[in-house]
């Protein structure tokens, strides 16, 4: 069976390494840049699942099956490779602060739900510790902010580098025959009756080859994972599926010296922003969320950067004394008018599937879309 995958952020290239495991496939994974350029570079790698609130239904299975994924898929990736994959195991702390409109009761409430959540991860068979503001201090001296109340820890979450497993997974892909196809661009697509999948979505039909700059390429499969650029795409199969860019910017921040407790170094988030150890004194801290207007272009806006600097600094003073070494950005891409991911066949056509879309979530979803992906292959009758 010949399979190609068009993109190779995080999520094409865990799909070229999840279906290089089966024997009898042909893959071809086509992607105009080096792997791991778009929204996957810009990722700060903070795999966000004990600790969601997602409790139920796909969207808690999928992290559910990731984590778990991401157990054994590390160590087995630097074992074939040779590649370290730099990963923080000591968890997520997500600081809770009071809600100044209703400060008298807030601070109780917030506590409760997340008690309530720690007995359904406890049945779940996860572990969520919920601390006092006294806790907290313990573990995590540097955090100081008068609103804070304390903090949800899961230690079962973690952060990677999204680069180097990204090319840990190409590389592992390469070695079980994968080819990877790199500056190559797809430019449109030939299907026999184009027109038919405009007027009648309603009837399948199979698409037989894509036109990329080194000529046609037949397949069996077609599976596009190409984040922003699968707007494009599914457009040239008159399918549009709208993905737009969130631009979201971060800070490499050097402090020369560690923050609180040597020992223990987890990735401290709250208010939406990410404190994440670099080790040796620096940190990462991220991100902006910064929508589009009527177009999708976006440009980063400094004072956002800024007061992203000052809202970590609210919560950890100490980092009023760090240095900036570098700052940067990037396009997430997210489905507009549904919830992201999208993981499906694309309408009209029996042998395309979309795994795109992911937003804030392709590093974390990334070993489960691949499984999702492997199950829509092997169960639809093909």
């Amino acid at each position: 069976m010949n399979i190609v995958i068009i993109g190779c952020g995080v999520v094409g290239a865990a799909i070229a390494y999840q279906l290089s495991q089966v024997k009898g496939l042909n893959i071809t994974v086509f992607d105009q840049n080096q792997p791991a350029q778009g929204s996957t570079a810009a990722a700060l790698g903070v795999l966000m699942g004990v600790i969601s609130h997602k409790t139920k239904g796909k969207a808690w299975q999928m992290r559910e099956d990731s984590i778990k994924c991401y157990g054994t898929l590390i160590p087995e990736l630097e074992g074939i490779t040779g590649r370290k994959i730099p990963c923080n195991r000591q968890g997520i702390v997500m600081l809770l602060s009071e809600d100044v409109e209703h400060p008298l009761e807030s601070g109780v409430e917030v506590i409760a739900e997340w008690e309530q959540l720690r007995e359904v991860r406890k049945t779940q068979g996860w572990q969520l510790a919920v601390w006092d503001r006294e806790k907290l201090q313990k573990f995590c001296p540097q955090i100081n902010h008068p609103q804070i109340i304390g903090a949800a820890y899961s230690p079962q979450d973690l952060q990677l580098n999204p680069t180097a497993l990204t090319l840990a997974l190409v590389d592992a892909a390469q070695r079980n025959g994968v080819k990877f196809k790199f500056g190559v661009n797809v430019r449109n697509h030939q299907t026999p009756s184009s027109q038919l999948v405009e007027t009648a979505p309603t009837v399948t039909e199979q698409l037989k080859s894509i036109e990329t700059t080194e000529g046609n390429v037949s397949a069996d499969w077609f599976i596009i994972s190409a984040g922003l650029g699968s707007t494009l795409l599914t457009t040239q199969l008159h399918q549009k599926l709208n993905i737009r860019p969130v631009l979201g910017q971060a800070l490499y921040l050097s402090l020369g010296r560690i923050l609180g407790n040597p020992d223990f170094q987890p990735v401290i988030t709250g208010n939406d922003i990410n404190l994440v150890p670099m080790g040796s004194g620096d940190y990462w801290v991220g991100a902006t969320v910064e929508f589009p207007q009527d177009t999708d272009e976006i440009y980063a806006k400094k004072e956002l950067l800024e007061s992203l600097r000052q809202q970590a600094i609210a919560f950890c003073p100490d980092l009023t004394e760090a240095k900036i070494l570098r700052t940067w950005s990037g396009l997430r891409p997210r489905p507009e008018g549904r919830p992201a991911p999208v993981i499906e066949k694309l309408p009209a056509f029996s042998n395309v599937i979309v795994a795109t879309g992911h937003y804030r979530n392709g590093v974390l979803l990334a070993p489960s879309t691949a499984l999702a992906v492997q199950n829509m292959l092997f169960n639809s009758g093909s």
